[in-house]
Parts: structure tokens; C-alpha cells; sequence
């Protein structure tokens, strides 16, 4: 039987099979873990009772024995009596531990380290990740006190960190210097002492495109040295400095140079060919504005802005037609159901509505179509509503603006069908997903949508479509707790996002690496996870994702656990939009009954988005406390349809725990059966 050992995290020892192997107790683990560590050589019995004690005491040798052999049985469970083990050998005075190649984690990502380094960039990224994936924590986490581990410790620690700098190191050299920039962020800030990490951060930046934030940085490092170790940066990080300042051409990638050239080139002779007035330049930035929105959080700000004065100049023009295209040009994938910018979301529907009203009768079908598909995806959620969204208390209410827009969608989408434009279709589909929340429980709905998005994507070779369908993959599955599959999608969207260079993208399989970690129960790596995902939405670009949803991650646990929000703990936090439907909890966990009534209540019906589910169980919880038939009625009869998802999970972010509990509870306040 094949037995490999872990000792990147807690000593573990498995079976071929991946099963846990009973090693005994802390003595025997420590014995194995001690042979472990001697690395194949031979380890005194003498050695191994001044290691396992401070004071041996007088049967020291015998225990050591003792645990020897209940070892050989725990790991050669098969071996017949009498027979020589051949993994737990004697050899001489001591023992020495044979595991098969390939059967230490530290020895295989020490091997896998060493073979990055003969590799090209873009093969030793996947090389390293793959080793550094094999971290479970620090090595020989559970013997950290231990003399004996101390200097294998210090060594695999400290080959970690190369591991980590080295990865990085190879992501900017393969042209991804995007993805390379969060987790040296959280290495410098871990590891402040490390200038190499300081230096790669401030590189990757700089490809990135963000001189500023390089600048930034190396500023930062400056302080901390000073502050931390009492010492000035040393030469190469002082060179790169004054390098990024003056944007020396050595701090560019290898293609970069031939890149910039072909840009100038094609810009300077467009500029020459074309008319400063002409209609053309305004299409030709509508495309550039496309191309720009996913570059990253200053691309999609700029876009965004320039996106409103070029419909705003097209329409100036009079050309009907032109209007339609420099509109419907921008088919930018969209995941998430409030929009950055209200106004000017608005502004660009009803340019849409007021071109779609004059285009003449014998237009393009696709043209049409193109409008009503941005139609759809600009009026998500409630943001357009054309009057203020009615309180839970008033009922059930239909907005004609959300439902125009469900109108929008579906004729985009029965246009594009028609035509079979493999890109229309996608744009119309995006429109029919972000219109797809007029009740709760439709995540199944959503996943099939996805799906013909991440099939039409790969049949036709649309990436933007795709990264978006697998994302909205993502988010179904995760409402309907299946995060096995899920799984499969996040890993999907990294590595398109990492070869088409989306950087947004990495923004949601960021979170959901948070929602996995809250899921598993595990209260410290979900601590950890998000306090990464926050950072993510520093600068993203995406307020519309951004506002309150680092207060809601924090509040996801406490109201898993059955428990009231504490003023003291959520003092001065910024809950952005989702603030009417958390303060009557706030207010509960203030002891202000009153209060929480009269705001539960007052609340606006959750609006129609990703967080429907999860904002509807926050007011049915927020009922059940307070006795507000009512609202419990009212909150059970939207969520009835989602009995089988997790409140929230939707969102591919969060959860607040399985929809069916909230249920049942509001089924007893509301005097009605848990299945009605």
C-alpha cells in the first residue's frame, strides 16, 4: 500500500485512497514527523528521546520502541507478522523512514520549485501554483514548538517565500503582470522585509499600467523599511524608483516595445486618413470604449464617462443610424445586478428608447435588436424604477420601467435566434439573465442561461461571452449549493481571465474563494478569505458591486449563527444600499424593539437582484423576532420558491444559510404549515 505523508500544514499520513491513516497519539505523530524531517537518514534511538523530551524519563528507549512499532502497524497495516517493514526501516541504532518518490508534499514542491526554475514564464506558473497549492499551513504546524523542527521550518518557510516571488516573477514575464499584483500585495504586507517582493509588486504594477500606484508603492516600501528595520531601501529598489518616475523602457515586457509601436503607428496614420469631424471617429471610439471597459478598474471608469459623450455626439449628429451603433456597439458582459452609475444608465436607455422610436422601418433587424439588448442590461435591478420602490408592507407591485425592460430582452433574444448572430445572442442573453429576478428561486433558470452562453461562447470563440456565462454559472450554482460544480467554473473564469486578460473577473472568483471558506465552517479561513476579497474591491471600478458588501460579509456569519447583530460590534459601518433591510436586526440587536418594528416595516421590497433571497431572509428573520405576521407571511409567500438554494449564495459572495430555515421560521409567525 502506497502511504504519503503531509507535513505543509499538520502531520498527516493517508493512503493510496486519500483516507486518513490513525497515527496515534501526539508521541507517535511526533516520532513520525521527526523521521520525516532526518529526510530518508537514519535517526538514533538516543536522538529521538532528547528530541521528544526535555527530561527523558527512565523508559524513554522502551516508548520509543513502543511508538516505532504501533507506526509500522498504523502505516503497513497489511504486512504479515514477522516481516521486515520495508517503509518504517531499523537500521543500525536508530530508524529511518522510506517513503516511496513522490510521497512527501515538502519533497514534491521542493522538486517542483527547482524544475520551475530551467522553465519559460508562461509553463513555470501553472509548475508553481501547482506547489504552492500544496500549502495546508505552516510546516510541521503542529510541532512549532519543537527544537528538532525548527531549522526544516525555517528552511521550507523560507523556500516558500522564493516560491512566491518566483511565481510572481514568472507571471509578469509571461505578459499576466495583472494577477500577480494581489497576492504580492498580501506578501509585502506579510513580509515587509523582503525587497525582492516590494520590487515585483511595483514592476507588476507598472505593466499594469498603473505608474502611479508603482510609484506608490515603492514610497511605501521606503517608509515601512525605515519605520520596521531602521534601514534605506537598498540599491536595485532605489534604481526602480527613479526607473518608474521616468518610465525607463527597461521596466517594459518583451513585447510590450513591438505593441506600443503598432498602436502608435495605426493611431498616427488614422489620424491622418480620417476627418477630425467625421461621423466614423465616433464608431471607432465606440469600439475602443469597448475594448477599454474590461482592461481593468481605471479602464471601465474611463469608458464608462467617454460611453455617455459619445451616444450623447452621436445623437447631436441627427444620423438615426449611426446612434443605434455607437449604442448598441458597446455589448460589455455585465454579471452584476446594480448598476456602477445610475444616471448615466439612464441616460443611455433613453437614448436607446429615442433612437429605437426613429429608426426607420427597413433598419437592420440586428441593429434593433442590439438596442433593445442594451436596453435590458442597462435597466438591472431597480435602479431605473420610474417611482420609488414600494415599502414590504404595500404588497407586491410591477414597475413599467423593469417591465419594459423584461420586454427588451426577450426581443433581442427572439431577434438574434432569428438571425443566428452567435454575438447578438450572447448580448440578448446577458439582457435575459440580468432580467431574470421577478420573483425568487429562479437560480435554475439562470444556470441554463449560462450554460447556452458558455456553449455558444466556445463554439464561436467569444471569450468576453464566455467569462461571463461561466460567472453566471458560478453564481447559480452556488445558490443551489453546489459548489462542486461551481468549483469547476471559478477555476475556468481564473484561466480565462488570466489569458484574455480580464482583470475583473478574478474580482468575483476572488469572493467566491470567500463564500467556499464560509461554507466549509471554517470561521478562520473564512475570516482570511474575505479580509483578501475586500481588497479586491479597492479601486475595482464596480461601486455598484462594491458599496456594502464588505459590512454584509461580516454580517453573513452572525446571522448563520442565529444571532443578533451587536451595536458595539457594528458601530460606524458602511452598509452602502442594503442599510433598510439590515436595521431592523441593528435595531433588535439594540434591544430597540419599537424601533426595528417601525423600520421593518418602513423597508423597500428587496429589489429584484442577485441579493433578493438573501435580503428577503434578513426581514423574515428580522419578523420572526419581532411577531410581525405580516411581514412573515409576506416574506415566506417571495421566498417559498427558493426552499432548496442558500439566502444569498446567488451572488456568488455570500450567504446567510439555507433559505428553508428562514422559511420554516416565518411559516410559525405567519400561522401557516412549514411546506405552504
Amino acid at each position: 500500500m502506497r502511504v504519503e505523508f503531509g507535513v505543509l500544514g499538520p502531520v498527516t499520513a493517508r493512503d493510496g485512497a486519500g483516507g486518513g491513516l490513525r497515527l496515534g497519539g501526539p508521541r507517535h505523530r511526533e516520532v513520525l514527523a521527526r523521521l520525516l524531517a532526518a529526510r530518508r537518514r537514519t535517526v538514533p534511538v538516543a536522538r529521538l528521546v532528547d528530541d521528544l523530551w526535555e527530561e527523558p524519563p527512565a523508559t524513554a528507549m522502551g516508548s520509543v520502541r513502543t511508538f516505532v512499532a504501533a507506526l509500522r502497524k498504523a502505516l503497513e497495516p497489511d504486512r504479515p507478522p514477522r516481516t521486515a517493514s520495508r517503509l518504517l526501516v531499523t537500521r543500525g541504532p536508530g530508524y529511518a523512514l522510506r517513503p516511496e518518490p513522490g510521497a512527501v508534499d515538502a519533497w514534491v514542491f521542493e522538486e517542483a520549485v527547482d524544475r520551475a526554475g530551467g522553465l519559460p514564464p508562461a509553463e513555470a506558473v501553472p509548475v508553481l501554483s501547482g506547489a504552492l497549492a500544496s500549502w495546508r499551513g505552516p510546516a510541521y504546524a503542529d510541532f512549532a514548538g519543537a527544537r528538532w523542527a525548527r531549522g526544516e521550518r525555517a528552511r521550507l518557510s523560507a523556500l516558500r517565500l522564493h516560491a512566491v516571488e518566483r511565481r510572481a516573477e514568472a507571471l509578469i514575464g509571461a505578459g499576466a503582470a495583472r494577477e500577480a499584483v494581489p497576492d504580492l500585495d498580501a506578501h509585502v504586507t506579510e513580509h515587509p522585509w523582503r525587497e525582492d517582493g516590494w520590487q515585483l509588486l511595483a514592476t507588476a504594477l507598472y505593466r499594469s499600467g498603473r505608474q502611479g500606484d508603482a510609484l506608490a508603492v515603492l514610497r511605501r516600501a521606503r517608509q515601512v523599511l525605515a519605520d520596521q528595520l531602521g534601514t534605506d531601501p537598498g540599491p536595485a529598489l532605489a534604481r526602480l524608483e527613479q526607473d518608474v518616475l521616468r518610465g525607463a523602457d527597461r521596466l517594459r515586457g518583451p513585447a510590450e516595445g513591438v505593441a506600443d509601436g503598432v498602436w502608435s503607428r495605426a493611431a498616427a496614420a488614422y489620424e491622418s486618413a480620417v476627418p477630425a469631424r467625421s461621423p466614423a471617429r465616433l464608431e471607432a471610439a465606440a469600439g475602443l470604449l469597448r475594448g477599454l471597459a474590461v482592461t481593468g478598474a481605471g479602464g471601465l471608469d474611463a469608458a464608462r464617462l467617454h460611453r455617455t459623450a459619445a451616444v450623447e455626439a452621436a445623437e447631436r449628429t441627427g444620423d438615426v443610424e449611426l446612434t443605434a451603433r455607437v449604442i448598441g456597439m458597446y455589448d460589455v458582459p455585465a454579471v452584476w445586478t446594480r448598476v456602477d452609475d445610475v444616471e448615466a444608465a439612464r441616460a443611455v436607455v433613453r437614448a436607446a428608447e429615442r433612437t429605437l422610436a426613429r429608426l426607420p422601418g427597413d433598419a437592420p433587424e440586428a441593429v434593433r435588436a442590439r438596442l433593445l439588448a442594451t436596453i435590458a442590461v442597462e435597466s438591472r435591478g431597480d435602479a431605473l424604477a420610474d417611482g420609488p420602490v414600494p415599502s414590504v408592507s404595500a404588497g407586491r407591485e410591477e414597475d413599467p420601467w423593469r417591465l419594459r425592460a423584461g420586454r427588451a430582452a426577450r426581443e433581442a433574444e427572439a431577434a438574434a435566434r432569428r438571425l443566428g448572430d452567435a454575438s447578438l445572442l450572447a448580448f440578448a442573453l446577458n439582457g435575459v439573465c440580468l432580467q431574470s429576478f421577478d420573483r425568487c428561486g429562479l437560480a435554475a433558470r439562470r444556470e441554463a442561461i449560462g450554460a447556452e452562453l458558455v456553449g455558444l461562447s466556445r463554439a464561436h470563440g467569444l471569450a468576453g461571452p464566455e467569462v461571463l456565462g461561466r460567472l453566471v454559472r458560478l453564481q447559480a450554482l452556488s445558490g443551489l449549493g453546489d459548489f462542486a460544480a461551481a468549483d469547476g467554473q471559478a477555476a475556468a473564469v481564473e484561466e480565462l481571465a488570466e489569458r484574455h486578460e480580464r482583470p475583473l473577473a478574478l474580482v468575483f472568483t476572488g469572493w467566491y474563494r470567500a463564500l467556499r471558506a464560509a461554507v466549509s465552517g471554517d470561521a478562520d479561513a473564512e475570516r482570511a478569505a474575505y479580509g483578501r476579497a475586500v481588497g479586491l474591491l479597492e479601486g475595482c471600478g464596480m461601486p455598484g458591486l462594491a458599496a456594502g458588501l464588505p459590512a454584509l460579509a461580516r454580517l453573513a456569519p452572525v446571522v448563520r449563527a442565529g444571532l443578533l447583530p451587536s451595536p458595539d460590534g457594528f458601530a460606524d459601518t458602511d452598509w452602502g444600499p442594503y442599510r433598510p433591510w439590515v436595521l431592523p436586526l441593528l435595531l433588535l440587536g439594540g434591544h430597540r424593539r419599537d424601533e426595528a418594528l417601525l423600520a421593518l416595516r418602513a423597508a423597500p421590497r428587496p429589489p429584484h437582484d442577485l441579493l433578493q433571497e438573501g435580503l428577503w431572509c434578513l426581514l423574515a428573520r428580522a419578523a420572526v423576532e419581532l411577531g410581525d405576521s405580516g411581514t412573515a407571511a409576506r416574506a415566506h409567500a417571495a421566498l417559498a420558491g427558493a426552499r432548496g438554494e442558500l439566502a444569498g449564495a446567488s451572488s456568488g459572495l455570500l450567504t446567510f444559510g439555507p433559505v428553508s430555515g428562514f422559511l420554516d421560521r416565518a411559516a410559525g409567525v405567519a400561522g401557516r404549515s412549514g411546506g405552504a
